[in-house]
């Protein structure tokens, strides 16, 4: 996907959620994160915008710690949000192409200017469900495309480090595909980090899932039910995902 695309859906994203936490209000309980107010949200995905936002900025080549977010509240915490996520969307469109900094996944794309739209794009759109569940109206619509990619960065990127929970004592595999867009994965799972390969391999499947790419992103961020008829096989492993594979 290209690099100004992520940042559009960035820019819509964090308006809405912040649109939906308002409307909320931020001591609405956020159901999808359990333990969490609105507030808790804002403030979260607020100081991730700003952390962000520095190594898109000033190029920074090391791990920066998360800026603490303020003790606001209400329409003040509403506007530090606000603040800080136009930043962002107007540091990714700036930022050169050539942009040099510390990048985190595996599996990342080359230019750190890519990385950060992308990985921006992901948290806000997860967050902005988030927002969504806290006021108790349904997900707005994931582009096909833009799902697709979401499943790939969890898949290849978080779950291949070394910090992934996503263990089984015995090796297993877990097949994920995408009906709308015909994307693959084969998850090996062990009790190694998993081993993702994209493409339906000949490998014996345990478990299998599979929807339309939206609703893989939801179940697999777990912002829905990881259930119903797409999960077939062994379905002990689906609840194993469910309980172990928060970012």
């Amino acid at each position: 996907m290209e690099i100004t695309t992520f940042v559009k859906t960035l820019e819509r994203d964090g308006q809405l959620l912040a649109e939906l936490a308002e409307e909320a209000g931020t001591d609405a309980r956020v159901p999808t994160c359990p333990g969490w107010h609105v507030t808790d949200l804002l403030r979260h995905t607020g100081s991730v915008h700003r952390w962000a936002a520095g190594y898109v900025e000033e190029g920074l080549l090391e791990r920066m710690p998360f800026p603490d977010a303020p003790e606001l509240a209400g329409a003040e915490l509403l506007a530090w949000f606000r603040e800080g996520h136009a930043a962002l969307v107007r540091a990714l469109g700036e930022a050169p192409d050539d942009l040099q900094s510390w990048t985190f996944l595996p599996t990342a794309p080359a230019s750190p200017r890519a990385f950060w739209a992308r990985r921006q794009a992901h948290e806000t759109a997860v967050h902005r469900m988030d927002a969504e569940a806290a006021l108790g109206v349904a997900f707005s619509p994931v582009a096909a495309e833009f799902a697709e990619d979401g499943v790939d960065e969890l898949l290849t990127g978080f779950h291949a480090r070394p910090r992934s929970r996503v263990r089984t004592p015995e090796p297993r595999v877990l097949r994920v595909r995408a009906a709308d867009t015909g994307a693959a994965w084969t998850v090996h799972l062990s009790s190694e980090p998993p081993r993702t390969v994209l493409g339906a391999t000949d490998d014996a499947v345990d478990c299998e899932v599979t929807g339309e790419a939206a609703w893989l992103y939801a179940a697999l961020w777990n912002r829905l039910p990881l259930a119903g008829p797409g999960v077939t096989g062994d379905l002990a492993l689906a609840r194993l995902w469910t309980e172990t594979a928060g970012i």
